[in-house]
């Protein structure tokens, strides 16, 4: 069974930088994921994906909000993804949840407790 553990959320002032982190444990983890991916959802607002990375050949994916802000990087030996958010405003305030999407899964079928990030203008 796959768990994830995201860490990093916090609260921080518009224009500022947080890094979450996410950890997957499970076993043979490596050799059944397809992609990992931060998705994130605001109250009132359906849940949205920000950004995506193949596990394989690390090929990325970012919403349109967040492209030019955002990074998502993988530490494959660590099996752990990363999003770098930077010039963060209010409207990036959500729970940040990290997703794994497993071969043989046509959508992501893992997923974390979620990181509060709340940024203040």
């Amino acid at each position: 069974q796959v768990q994830l553990a995201e860490s990093g959320g916090g609260l921080v002032q518009a224009g500022a930088s947080l890094r979450l982190s996410c950890a997957a444990s499970g076993r043979n983890f490596a050799v059944y994921t397809v992609a990992m991916g931060w998705f994130r959802q605001a109250p009132g607002k359906e849940r949205e994906l920000v950004a995506s990375i193949r596990w394989a050949n690390g090929d990325t994916y970012y919403a349109d909000a967040v492209k030019g802000r955002f990074a998502i990087s993988r530490d494959r030996p660590k099996n752990a993804i990363y999003l770098q958010l930077n010039s963060l405003n209010t409207d990036d305030t959500a729970v940040y949840h990290c997703a794994a999407q497993s071969l043989g899964s046509t959508q992501y079928n893992h997923w974390g407790q979620g990181t509060q990030v709340t940024v203040s203008s």
